[in-house]
């Protein structure tokens, strides 16, 4: 049985925890591997470590950072297929669909290396008479990242590639459900040229967590996850005085209206709704049918979620691959028949697939509900698996009004071929990341990510410019130099003149 442990300083780290947890492979159902749970004498001594880093690494020139993630960058592309193949071996996910979510946290390791030009500060010349000010972005210190298991290579690479270049050293806590492709990701780093300690994994449950919460020499705290959990870390981090980012949870709707393309709205609802299983943040979870749009919008969907093709992540075949966990299975199976009770029309009900050859995976099929109501569970939860629900409305007008009633603000698209419903619908909805005609609104690296309501607690989004400003402070400089001129004292306001 292979054993993960932690990354810390440079090497690996057994710890003193004597706490263990299992890592499956969703295809089979077989555990792969155990993993160790850090204690909190564990995440202390890795928070030491970085917070001795920082020091020499905060002083390092934004050049010399950037260089060394341009060799991280490029051991990530000739590794590619091995981080993917993990991916796909803890996570269950299909090949393509892994390796394009390595390739978008690639993409922020790409805009991180252009950290030179992202920390140049403003100058003013003569804003007084012979006097100057100008500002500066300089790094916070130690700063930690909590991930979820759905992207095991994206979502820590939203987080600490920025910090790193900034300035700041890193300590990650990845999902112990599929832990594999971080601690890969930070032997690169070091082979890369990073010193050691700047970047650290620790494995990990809740005392984990709560470790870096209530640790004094933590700076700043970014976390993706559910929104309980989110709020959580939001108001014991802001007890402890760090600054967090914390992206909680979603419900993401797509607006299918009257006059759009129905065979793009079908097969962006397809790959938005059952690509990863479901298991996406940005996932659309409900389409909204607008007018008459509803029958046919169903009838074509039925028929594409019945001829899904599932199975295992490796089968070049497969379109969509197993939940991530047995556990988290029976939980989506769950919710399905919480929405045959409330009320809901099951057209395709995928709860009793089975794969001949992986009887001990964890699969299901896709599920497809129409006429959800906004006050049954199913629409109104989370439910993180391959379940679409169909919500009818009259108008665009209810649309609207139905999509910004909702709790969560994560994303939302909408199909249309007219253009002032799109202008309009992308200037009136509540939602964090809008799409139109595009199915998973989700901004390049150079743009920022991050929700409104409760799918993000927190002032900046993610990765991008809001990064930078995140994981740096401001300082700004007024200066003159004295001109040999005695002055008298002033106990005034000092203005510039």
């Amino acid at each position: 049985m292979n054993s993960i442990q932690h990354f810390v300083d440079g090497k690996k780290f057994k710890g003193t925890s004597k706490r263990n947890g299992k890592v499956f492979n969703p295809a089979t159902g077989e555990q792969s591997s155990t993993v160790s749970l850090a204690s909190t004498e564990d995440v202390n001594k890795a928070v030491l470590v970085a917070k001795k880093a920082f020091v020499n690494w905060s002083q390092k020139t934004p050049l010399s950072r950037s260089r060394i993630l341009f060799k991280f960058k490029e051991l990530i592309e000739k590794n590619s297929d091995e981080l993917t193949k993990i991916i796909v071996s803890e996570h269950g996910k299909v090949y393509e669909d892994a390796k394009g979510s390595l390739t978008r946290g690639l993409e922020v390791v790409e805009f991180a290396c252009g950290i030179p030009q992202l920390l140049k500060g403003e100058f003013t010349e003569n804003v007084g008479t012979n006097v100057d000010s100008w500002s500066m972005r300089q790094p916070l210190g130690v700063c930690a990242g909590i991930t979820p298991f759905n992207f095991p290579a994206m979502v820590p690479m939203w987080m600490f590639p920025v910090a790193i270049a900034c300035g700041n050293s890193f300590v990650l806590k990845p999902s112990e459900k599929d832990p594999t492709c971080s601690m890969r990701l930070a032997e690169l780093f070091l082979e890369a040229g990073l010193p050691p300690g700047v970047f650290n994994v620790v494995n990990g449950d809740k005392e984990a967590v709560d470790a870096i919460i209530n640790n004094k020499d933590i700076s700043a705290v970014s976390f993706v996850g559910s929104t309980p959990i989110a709020k959580y870390i939001y108001e014991n981090c802001a007890k402890n005085e760090k600054r967090v980012q914390a992206l909680g949870g979603a419900k993401n709707h797509c607006v299918v209206m009257p006059d759009c393309d129905l065979d793009q709205a079908v097969n962006g609802l397809m790959g938005a709704a059952y690509g990863s299983a479901g298991e996406r943040c940005m996932a659309q979870s409900v389409a909204v049918a607008v007018g008459k749009i509803g029958d046919p919008l169903v009838k074509n969907l039925s028929k594409k979620v019945e001829s899904l093709k599932v199975g295992p992540g490796l089968d070049k075949k497969s379109e969509m691959g197993p939940l991530v966990t047995k556990e988290h299975l029976e939980k989506v199976k769950g919710y399905v028949d919480l929405g045959v009770k409330e009320g809901a029309k099951l057209v395709v009900d995928g709860r009793k697939l089975k794969l001949q050859g992986y009887d001990k995976g964890f699969y299901m099929g896709g599920c497809l509900f129409d006429n959800v109501k906004k006050n049954m569970r199913i629409y109104k939860e989370e439910i993180f698996g391959p379940v679409l629900s169909v919500v009818r409305a009259k108008d665009y007008d209810e649309a609207l009004e139905l999509v910004n009633d909702h709790e969560f603000g994560n994303g939302v698209s909408i199909f249309t071929r007219d253009g002032d419903t799109g202008r309009s619908f992308a200037s009136h909805v509540q939602i964090g990341m809008v799409g139109i005609n595009i199915p998973i609104p989700v901004p390049v690296a150079f743009h920022s990510f991050g929700g409104w309501k409760r799918s993000l607690f927190g002032d900046q989004h993610m990765h991008g410019p809001e990064g930078v400003r995140f994981y740096t402070k401001l300082k700004t400089i007024t200066s003159r130099w004295p001109s040999g001129v005695k002055s008298d004292p002033e106990f005034v306001m000092p203005t510039m003149k």
